[in-house]
């Protein structure tokens, strides 16, 4: 049956895109993503998909390269004071929004401060450390900071540096309709099923972009995404699954690009948010821990992903120059047992588990749902779509939570939102007192040792806290038609478009 109903897909999917995308003779890119991004607001977003769409739809102050260094953007260039407090941006000349706004400083200050102040904004933490923005002159902006901030600028080269049209902004429905100022502008979207954009035409770097449209397909199933891309109806996609590396190897029109990437996967838990951790067993964190030891990270990797993922313990990358050498416990199920004997917990204990309904996640969560049960955990698992996934995990709907976070290229960025207690990410509301100030202390240092030194003081607490617990680092793997030229994959795993050309 599941066999049956793979096909089924797979061909269903094949049709439907063949069918409905635009001719040929247009200049498309259809690039596959792995789950149907949410909000296109980058105030309120927050799925990894979303910032595919992002990146080509809105410009950032700054961006990075792909050796994840800080790049201009809509920002040409700044200076930071002696103190490290003011930081000064001159603004590119020449810029509008795709309404026809046009971009200066009284702009730029509209999306900071927007960003800081919008119910529900998933930026104010990251960027927490701005005081006041300044419009110090028609192209330039100061931000004057509470307290010296090192992770700041790589903040701004994400969704919190993204710029927005003020008018548009200001209208209740602009995620349904947003309005940036990025290569391409926004045209429709069907949920579930595409978003697409399309050039426009009064982008100040035009010439570096080659597409009439790029359309972007949402397809949680990497074998359907494959079948697509295989077929012809998908020019590129991310997130092809470990087992299926040989065969596009093996396929004579198609090309593998892949990059160590700075996300994980892990299990966040429910500590305190809403009514659901009133009376939960994961408030302990013996529990917690318990639940960790029962999992064989390593086994993991080798059943599912062919050996090709790295076991995690913590939310830094080996790539990233904050790892922490520090190693992933092997599985102890009697230790489990003790902790949770410890905490008064009878066996079996029951719980349930978001899982994201495609089927890589789903065996993941197979595998732990096994695992787990040796110590004494029975696992029900509850295969959500992706976005609805967040939306409950932000709410408290949820006991244990599969997910994961795509990665930032400075430290601050994989951690702070989602272990500091006053962190927006932050979706157990996990607390410690003394983790919080080292978080907010690394901030305040630009010395990478000193920084070092109290990350990985946090990570070590976290080994017994366990507010999240880590699975598996992830590579970013890409396929591609042979027709596709210029692609470069960054660590981040978001595809940028600039130089990208489809041969004829």
């Amino acid at each position: 049956m599941i066999v049956r109903n793979s096909l089924l897909t797979v061909l269903g999917s094949a049709m439907l895109l063949g069918a409905a995308l635009p001719a040929q003779a247009e200049n498309v890119l259809r690039i596959g993503l792995g789950a149907d991004p949410d909000m296109l607001d980058p105030h309120l977003a927050r799925t990894y998909y979303g910032r595919f769409v992002f990146a080509s739809l809105c410009d950032r102050l700054v961006d990075v390269d792909e050796n994840l260094h800080v790049k201009p953007g809509l920002a040409k260039d700044w200076s930071w004071s002696d103190d490290g407090k003011t930081l000064t941006m001159n603004l590119r000349e020449g810029v509008t929004f795709h309404d026809g706004e046009k971009f200066d400083a009284a702009a730029a200050k509209f999306s900071l401060d927007r960003a800081l102040t919008l119910p529900g904004s998933l930026r104010k933490s990251e960027i927490s450390s701005i005081e006041s923005v300044e419009v110090s002159g028609p192209l330039q902006i100061t931000l004057h900071l509470k307290t010296p901030d090192s992770a700041l600028l790589m903040q701004l080269t994400d969704r919190a540096g993204a710029m927005l049209a003020p008018e548009a902004a200001k209208k209740p429905d602009f995620a349904a309709h947003p309005v940036c100022s990025g290569p391409y502008k926004f045209d429709s979207r069907v949920s579930q099923d595409r978003i697409v954009l399309s050039r426009f035409e009064n982008y100040w770097n035009k010439s570096a972009y080659h597409f009439d449209k790029v359309i972007y397909l949402p397809i949680p199933d990497a074998s359907v995404r494959l079948a697509n891309l295989r077929a012809g109806d998908l020019d590129l996609t991310e997130g092809i699954a470990a087992s299926d590396v040989k065969t596009v190897q093996n396929d004579s029109k198609l090309q593998l690009e892949k990059v160590t990437g700075l996300g994980y996967q892990g299990i966040t838990f429910n500590i305190n948010n809403g009514k659901v951790a009133a009376n939960d067993p994961f408030k302990d964190a013996r529990v917690r821990e318990a639940f960790s030891q029962a999992i064989d990270r390593e086994a993991l990797n080798q059943v599912v992903f062919e050996g090709l993922y790295a076991p995690a313990n913590q939310a830094f990358s080996p790539v990233s120059p904050y790892h922490v050498k520090l190693p992933v416990p092997p599985r102890d199920v009697e230790k489990a047992k003790a902790l949770l004997k410890a905490a008064g917990v009878t066996t079996p204990l029951t719980v349930s588990m978001l899982v994201p309904n495609n089927p890589i996640s789903q065996q993941v969560g197979q595998v732990l749902q096994a695992m787990t049960a040796e110590a004494g955990f029975n696992v029900n698992l509850q295969m959500t779509e992706f976005a609805t996934l967040l939306d409950r995990q932000q709410t408290g709907d949820f006991q244990l939570s599969f997910s994961g976070w795509s990665g930032r290229p400075d430290p601050d960025g994989s951690i702070f939102g989602f272990i500091h207690s006053k962190g927006t990410l932050n979706d157990g509301r996990y607390s410690n007192a003394q983790v919080d100030e080292w978080l907010t202390q690394a901030r305040l240092h630009n010395d990478p040792a000193i920084r070092q030194g109290l990350y990985e003081n946090v990570v070590k607490q976290l080994q017994t806290d366990m507010p999240i617990a880590y699975l598996y680092f992830e590579p970013r793997l890409f396929g591609l038609n042979k027709s596709v030229q210029g692609f470069k994959p960054y660590p981040d795993g978001i595809v940028r478009l600039a130089g990208l050309t489809l041969a004829k």
